[in-house]
């Protein structure tokens, strides 16, 4: 709830413009639209600087000179950005960050000031542009009210306002220009982001292999829980009372809901009767899913064995596997497609900007950072078991 009301203080600047047009009603991407970068509300968008500042905060309040800073840091077509701006940012973010700043090495340092100093530049552009245009206090009081709502009171609010050690002053300061920049942008690239019937015909053709949509199962499942590192004999007397539970429900007319109300120690089971609606096969743990994928509708497992303990599976209905139709996928396809063409629109606005603008950069070199050592990439994997949908512990 902090991030967004961080994200508003650090700094309306020109690149959070381009987030907060490029998808002012964010959603999840649904599972017929092929992945897409995340995009920010207008509100949270309000300072794309708190990634570079959570990754590389300065400590504003440390002395200057060692780190050869001079002020102005910059000048952009003859207007200067000051010391004090840019340290007043960085002091903003690194309290709303978490980040020790003390732990970070001068080169850190600077190259989080490059960061955050670019996106000022950026921002001083396209706010002298949008300095014109019309925000009424109403449209910033709705704003606020959307950061407020995140906040379980008032005072919770004002607590974190305090903490970054700013003002409702500043926060309506910095929304009104926030909405200024949005709106001078959406116009400047509405008639570049339209997205034709034929368009999106055209990308689905060209990329079938991106909507399909892999073979479900949906399953109840009763669990007795056992530690995984049981005795033996601990383990053999769950699994037999797995099995009286599996005979129950084997027999005709049982009530596998009724049953797992009654029976599983899923702490979810009460309310759900065991359902887990459907999944995919990489959703679940490999014992359950290779179970769950090899019964028949209607058939009770013998108990399955998992980290999480015996399980007893009831499947209740299959999906095969199918490539989703274009009808299914058009809304959400046509949404994907309009908002990449609109990033990649402001993203040349902002480079047009950038290139008819005489820039005066007065920061030290930014440091080349070190290339990773190959053993050093990873792969992050999630355990099945605890994805949505999946078997929780």
């Amino acid at each position: 709830m902090k991030k967004s009301l961080s994200l508003v203080l650090c700094s309306a600047t020109a690149a959070a413009a381009t987030l907060a047009m490029t998808s002012c009603k964010p959603s999840q991407p649904a599972a017929s639209e092929p992945a897409a970068a995340p995009s920010a509300t207008p509100v949270a968008a309000a300072a794309s600087p708190a990634p570079a500042a959570s990754a590389t905060p300065a400590d504003a309040s440390a002395p200057v000179s060692p780190l050869g800073l001079k002020d102005p840091v910059a000048v952009v077509n003859g207007e200067p950005i000051s010391l004090k701006e840019l340290q007043e940012a960085f002091e903003t973010a690194v309290k709303s960050s978490g980040v020790d700043a003390a732990s970070l090495t001068d080169a850190q340092k600077i190259e989080g000031y490059h960061q955050l100093l670019d996106e000022l530049i950026v921002d001083k552009l396209i706010a002298k542009q949008a300095a014109s245009v019309e925000i009424s206090q109403a449209d910033v009081d709705a704003e606020v009210a959307k950061i407020k709502k995140q906040f379980p009171t008032e005072e919770d609010f004002n607590k974190q306002l305090a903490q970054v050690g700013q003002s409702p002053e500043k926060v309506n300061e910095t929304i009104k220009k926030m909405l200024q920049q949005q709106r001078w942008v959406e116009s400047q690239v509405a008639d570049k982001v339209a997205v034709t019937p034929e368009d999106a015909q055209k990308f689905y053709n060209d990329n079938k292999q991106e909507f399909k949509e892999d073979a479900s199962v949906r399953a109840s499942h009763i669990l007795i829980r056992v530690d995984e590192n049981a005795p033996e004999d601990v383990v053999k007397q769950k699994q037999a009372e797995a099995a009286k539970v599996a005979a129950l429900a084997s027999k005709k007319g049982a009530d596998f809901a009724a049953l797992a109300k009654q029976y599983s120690e899923e702490p979810g089971a009460k309310d759900s009767g065991g359902d887990l609606d459907f999944f995919t096969k990489d959703r679940m743990v490999p014992e359950f899913a290779e179970a769950a994928f090899s019964q028949k509708v209607g058939q009770v497992s013998q108990p399955v064995r998992t980290q999480f303990g015996w399980h007893v599976i009831k499947v209740t209905d299959t999906k095969p596997a199918r490539v989703l139709s274009f009808d299914e996928v058009k809304g959400d396809l046509t949404n994907y497609l309009k908002r990449n063409k609109q990033r990649e629109a402001v993203q040349n606005l902002i480079k047009g900007l950038r290139d008819g603008a005489k820039v005066e950069n007065n920061l030290p070199p930014a440091p080349e950072a070190p290339a990773a050592p190959a053993d050093a990439v990873t792969v992050p994997t999630v355990d099945p078991a605890k994805a949505p949908g999946g078997i929780n512990p």
